[in-house]
């Protein structure tokens, strides 16, 4: 180990060594994070001997059993047929070095804007084993170093939470003004070498060092093309979303609330789910200076902000009694996490922060509906409005927050226009008027809209 602190930890690093015990995973786990808290600035070197079959075990637990599967076509099923042994022989490829990171295989999924697909890499399934089991690890030193501001792909946080803090920061600070970030193509341009020298602050165990280089140099195969970028972690490994918490707590994070913060007028707050992120200011003149450094400071890490997505939006709260002298100006408006962040009356009319779904999702959401209308169409009605219900369920899960019961009535009212679209085309004698679809909704009703998520209830 090295680094600040490293004497006073070494005896403690020591007692982790030597011949297993029968310790569970949680044990082995806690005891990680008991060292990192201890030693915030050591690199830790001897990490690797903590993950054994057990260990392994639980990793398995913990991955997704119905994702699509890799370039093997192997499932999980198929993979627990003989678990054990597959275990011990990961364990020991992985201890040994011989562990061949195989390459992910490509999808592609609809944007917001239905026109662009965002690229999602589908690793094997063993290969989100070993990738758990390493993310476990790592996860319990990082989430010492991780700071508040931060949302994204962490246990025990949430994108609502993320929602909650920015509603509570623009309410208490009327608003203020709102620095939107869009960071182009993140997950594809994220640099492995500024990468490394952010793991060598805290990990240089090189067990676990080089199969995390082994899964930056894996390739991606698509329509049988295998391609070896030299930049990006693709979206949809296991391990993806925790490198990107490392990269950017060390580009932003960190460097926003040690060395921006302190050198403003006002208050500002930074809230970020994964790259996706805003800061909040009372100060203008302070926006004005972050929005300038901004693009610098991302540049210098090899990333680029989006030219027209990247934007300053004057957020401050309209005034109750607005002079008559002066012509009224609306507030901006902006989205985050899939709402779009505006000024409006509550309904006891006061002024307050709303949120409603962002048109682009909205959408998107719909348009996913009709596809599965379309192609399932064949299906009993029965089938059709449970199937129909869990969707509304989900939609309803994380769009209803206070303020957006209007969106989600709109969504619910949609979908019924167009599931009666594709009833009426099951066949040429199916035709469905609204009066026998309404008889028909009387028996197969769909879910009304629901809050779930109140700002008044934490």
């Amino acid at each position: 180990m090295e680094g600040r602190g490293s004497r006073k930890a070494e005896p403690l690093e020591r007692t982790m060594q030597g011949t297993p015990s029968p310790e569970n995973v949680s044990t082995k786990l806690e005891r990680i994070a008991k060292l990192a808290r201890q030693a915030p600035s050591m690199a830790m070197t001897t990490l690797a001997h903590h993950i054994d079959v057990d260990f392994l075990r639980e990793a398995y637990r913990r991955t997704r059993k119905d994702g699509a599967p890799g370039v093997d076509a192997q499932t999980a099923a198929a993979y627990a047929v003989k678990l054990e042994d597959n275990l011990q022989s990961l364990l020991d490829r992985f201890k040994t070095g011989s562990y061949k990171a195989p390459p992910v295989r490509r999808v592609h999924i609809p944007k917001g804007d239905g026109r662009k697909t965002r690229p999602i890499g589908v690793p094997t399934f063993e290969d989100k084993v070993l990738q758990r089991a390493v993310t476990m690890v790592l996860e319990a030193i990082y989430e010492q170093d991780f700071l508040d501001c931060s949302y994204g792909f962490r246990p025990h946080r949430s994108a609502h939470q993320a929602l909650q803090r920015l509603w509570e920061v623009t309410t208490e600070m009327g608003g203020g003004v709102v620095i939107e970030v869009d960071i182009q193509g993140f997950f594809d341009s994220l640099d492995h070498q500024h990468l490394r020298s952010f793991l060598d602050l805290r990990v240089r165990d090189g067990v676990l060092r080089r199969a995390i280089d082994k899964w930056l140099k894996a390739g991606v195969l698509e329509d049988g093309q295998l391609s070896r970028p030299d930049e990006g972690t693709p979206q949809g490994g296991v391990i993806s979303p925790l490198l990107a918490n490392v990269y950017l707590h060390e580009v932003i994070d960190k460097w926003f609330e040690r060395e921006v913060r302190p050198r403003l007028s006002g208050r500002a707050h930074l809230i970020r789910y994964a790259d996706d992120f805003v800061v909040v200011l009372s100060s203008e003149a302070d926006a004005r200076r972050v929005m300038d450094v901004l693009p610098k400071r991302f540049g210098k890490y090899g990333l680029t902000l989006h030219p027209e997505k990247t934007r300053l939006v004057k957020f401050r709260r309209p005034p109750s009694s607005p002079d008559a002298s002066v012509p009224p100006s609306r507030p901006g408006t902006f989205d985050f996490l899939g709402f779009t962040h505006h000024w409006g009356k509550s309904y006891r009319g006061y002024l307050v922060v709303k949120r409603q779904t962002a048109s682009g999702r909205l959408a998107r959401a719909l348009r996913h509906i009709t596809i599965w209308c379309c192609r399932f169409r064949h299906l009993s009605i029965r089938e059709q409005q449970q199937t129909l219900n869990r969707k509304l369920r989900g939609h309803y899960g994380y769009y209803g927050i206070t303020g957006n019961f209007r969106s989600l009535k709109r969504f619910k009212e949609e979908v019924q226009v167009i599931w009666r679209k594709w009833l009426s085309r099951r066949s040429q004698r199916a035709q469905m008027n609204w009066e026998r679809y309404h008889g028909l909704l009387t028996n197969y009703p769909l879910l009304s809209p629901v809050v779930v998520q109140s700002v008044y209830r934490r």
